[in-house]
């Protein structure tokens, strides 16, 4: 079975975000970058079907060469081999682009990735790469097993739960609790300096979309104690500040 893992290079969810020129960029300075968490859920859940079936798992990046260090811990983590898209993740569909594009010549049984970047959290790339491959895409996944060619799959929805079964090929968008975040060994961190990362250029440099500006959300006001025998103070700011009776 081969596995496409399509995975996203994003801050550390413990940074301080700023803006420069004009808010119109983000601030990379002294930034941690990470692997996107709903990401590390279908890393994860791709090494344990690979465990159990056999198989190979490619990570994909859409990202410039600083995305490098973020791939290799994909591949100490488990996965085979790497290929990264040199160019910027400009928008959700130049990025489906770029997948759709690698994921052809790759003839994948599976394609996974998070449910959402958690950058930008659009949640749009894993149905724009259903439509431009002609796959089913389904999000967000919560349980994903396979049996043969076939794949039972559990997800939420409004006021419940759904439960698929699908023929492979198809892509995923992940979320928890489909899996445990792996943390790469020493062993896997020592393999991973040797795996193969492939690069390659972009199928265009056409995006459907500008950042004009950032801004970050208002400050969070001081929080107004109050004294737990004084129910009618906290009735009245209930009331008559917060509005949420």
């Amino acid at each position: 079975m081969k596995i496409l893992v399509c995975i996203t290079h994003v801050p550390d969810t413990t940074s301080k975000i700023s803006f420069t020129d004009g808010n119109t960029k983000f601030d990379k300075t002294g930034v941690q970058y990470i692997i996107g968490p709903y990401d590390d859920y279908a890393l994860a859940r791709a090494v344990e079907l690979k465990e159990q079936h056999g198989g190979s798992i490619t990570v994909l990046n859409v990202g410039e060469a600083e995305t490098e260090p973020t791939i290799r811990k994909a591949l100490a983590i488990g996965a085979d081999e790497a290929i990264r898209v040199n160019a910027f993740p400009s928008d959700a569909f130049f990025v489906a682009k770029q997948i759709a594009s690698v994921a052809k010549e790759g003839a994948y049984d599976l394609i996974l990735m998070g449910r959402e970047s958690i950058d930008f959290n659009g949640g749009q790339v894993h149905s724009m790469v259903g439509e431009l491959m002609g796959l089913p895409s389904v999000s967000p996944v919560m349980v994903l097993d396979i049996e043969g060619s076939t794949a039972k799959i559990q997800r939420e929805i409004e006021g419940g739960k759904e439960f698929m079964e699908l023929d492979m090929p198809f892509i995923a968008g992940c979320q928890e609790p489909i899996a445990e975040w792996k943390i790469p060994n020493m062993r896997g961190i020592m393999s991973a300096r040797s795996k193969p990362l492939q690069v390659v250029d972009p199928t265009d440099d056409g995006v459907q979309a500008d950042v004009e500006v950032f801004e970050l959300p208002p400050a969070k006001e001081a929080v107004k104690l109050v004294d737990p025998e004084n129910l009618d103070e906290l009735v009245n700011l209930l009331k008559n500040e917060a509005k949420v009776l």
